[in-house]
């Protein structure tokens, strides 16, 4: 028999500290809801969880992405509809001056209405914006067509949706001679050649708020498959990183009750050495 190393308490001690910490971590899982605390963890399951995460990050971007794209679509559509309604008006007009019933003092009058209006009509093309882009022209004080504009909405440089130019002012709908009209150049004859153009400009106008239209539908089927991709992120994610309470609990448990054998045990270990100390000197 051996009395210098207690060869029994220290496999006992061994054992102990290896169950302490796996109570150790057993109760950091349970303290902080995730199963993974460091890359010793699971380092492979960290790896796609950061990359789940990262995904998710994106996507949420994204998501924000897509909204204010959308938020901008509908922008233009609601000055583009206030521009229907002068077109609308500006007919109306030419239509009143069409006929030979209106003296000169009353198609001068005329005139100058579809002129008012035309000008708001532009004052929408230059005013419409959002966060400073202009919507309907290249620029506030720059009339010719805008650039095509670009929406990223999701994790990959290919995640894009365009919208494509708008020029809807009077030199875009061709209504800039109208605009244009001096004093005393309304006639008869000139408002009923006009109407053609009115209808032209206002099926180009219905154009171009169709392409805003569709842009805010594709837009708005982006934002519905994203968010979809998110849950579905989130909860693969969790799955890696979170903790099952039920299954920590358990081995919280399992561990507590091997922890207090190991006390036992070394106590039981030092009681062998203790005896032999009895027995050699009784």
């Amino acid at each position: 028999m051996i009395l210098f190393t207690n060869t029994a308490t220290l496999i006992a001690y061994e054992n102990y500290s290896y169950n302490n910490k796996l109570l150790t971590r057993s109760l950091l899982r349970l303290s902080t809801g995730l199963r993974i605390n460091s890359a010793s963890d699971d380092p492979s399951g960290l790896a796609i969880a950061d990359k789940l995460r990262m995904q998710a990050t994106s996507v949420s971007q994204g998501i924000e992405n897509a909204n204010s794209a959308i938020a901008l679509t509908q922008i233009a559509d609601k000055a583009i509809s206030e521009q229907s309604l002068i077109i609308d008006t500006v007919k109306a007009k030419l239509i009143q001056a069409s006929t030979d019933s209106n003296n000169n003092e009353g198609k001068e009058a005329i005139r100058k209405d579809i002129v008012k209006l035309l000008q708001q009509l532009d004052n929408i093309a230059s005013q419409t914006n959002y966060n400073g882009n202009t919507l309907l022209q290249n620029a506030q004080m720059d009339t010719s067509i805008s650039s095509i504009k670009n929406f990223f909405v999701g994790e990959s440089s290919s995640d894009i949706i365009q919208l494509s130019s708008v020029q809807a002012n009077t030199i875009g709908l061709g209504l800039d001679t109208l605009k244009a009209l001096s004093k005393d150049t309304l006639t008869s004859d000139l408002a009923r050649n006009s109407l053609n153009v009115l209808d032209k400009a206002l099926t180009k106008l219905s154009n171009f708020r169709s392409e805003f239209g569709s842009t805010q539908n594709q837009l708005e089927s982006s934002v519905r498959y994203m968010l979809t991709l998110k849950t579905n992120l989130k909860a693969s994610e969790s799955v890696i990183r979170d903790v099952d309470y039920a299954k920590e609990s358990a081995n919280l448990s399992k561990f507590q009750l091997i922890a207090q054998a190991g006390m036992f045990a070394m106590a039981q270990a030092n009681k062998i050495q203790e005896l032999m100390l009895r027995y050699l000197f009784r």
